[in-house]
């Protein structure tokens, strides 16, 4: 199944970005996006989950064009499908990190799985306020609550950068577990090649134009 098109993307802030974008993401593919500082990555992510909308072009979530829906259909579909990481963690800070992941398993109606914590490393930690954490707990506890909402589409912006090698290397790894197992699909922005070359396609955005490498 196709969970996302991408096509004729463009973009511009003070000068271009990019344009004439096109990706395709399908059920348990990962395609990573890597790129210099400053060539619109995290822009070209931000239209691709829905928060930014393109000067040009069509963005499609499940096959269907995300800009004739309407509002609620695609504020159900960002609140049920959609996930996103980012390095910055957004994590409610006067609370646990228990009381984080239960917003998100409330609104999703999905359980807070004991084997995500224990893969993540953050079961001994999981009642402590989210102040009391490293930036590296805090941003694993992140990520287990986008997990815990079973979205199709995971979106990643540099998502294991407050991480060390070993654990970054497991994340992805989970990261790409969910995707086979819960046939869905994520698109990695990253500066890490090493981290982009374990994903199934990788593209660089370069010169305004996004071409496939792998």
């Amino acid at each position: 199944m196709n969970l996302l098109s991408a096509k004729n993307i463009s973009h511009t802030f003070e000068y271009e970005l990019f344009s004439d974008v096109e990706l395709n993401l399908q059920e348990q593919e990962s395609i990573a996006i890597i790129g210099m500082s400053g060539s619109g990555k995290s822009t070209l992510l931000h239209i691709l989950s829905t928060l930014l909308k393109p000067d040009e072009g069509t963005i499609s979530i499940f096959d269907e064009n995300i800009y004739e829906m309407s509002n609620k259909k695609l504020l159900k579909i960002k609140r049920d499908s959609l996930g996103l990481v980012f390095q910055s963690h957004y994590l409610f800070k006067g609370f646990s990190a228990y009381e984080n992941l239960e917003i998100a398993s409330l609104l999703s109606q999905e359980k807070i799985e004991d084997k995500l914590l224990e893969r993540l490393k953050i079961k001994e930690c999981i009642k402590q306020k989210v102040t009391e954490l490293s930036g590296g707990q805090q941003q694993r506890v992140s990520i287990a609550r986008v997990l815990t909402k079973k979205p199709k589409i995971i979106f990643a912006d540099e998502p294991t950068g407050n991480l060390d090698k070993e654990t970054a290397n497991e994340v992805m790894k989970l990261f790409f577990e969910y995707c086979e197992d819960s046939k869905a699909g994520m698109i990695l922005v990253t500066h890490d090649e090493s981290l982009a070359h374990m994903c199934n396609k990788v593209y660089k955005l370069e010169n305004k134009k996004l071409i496939k490498i792998k």
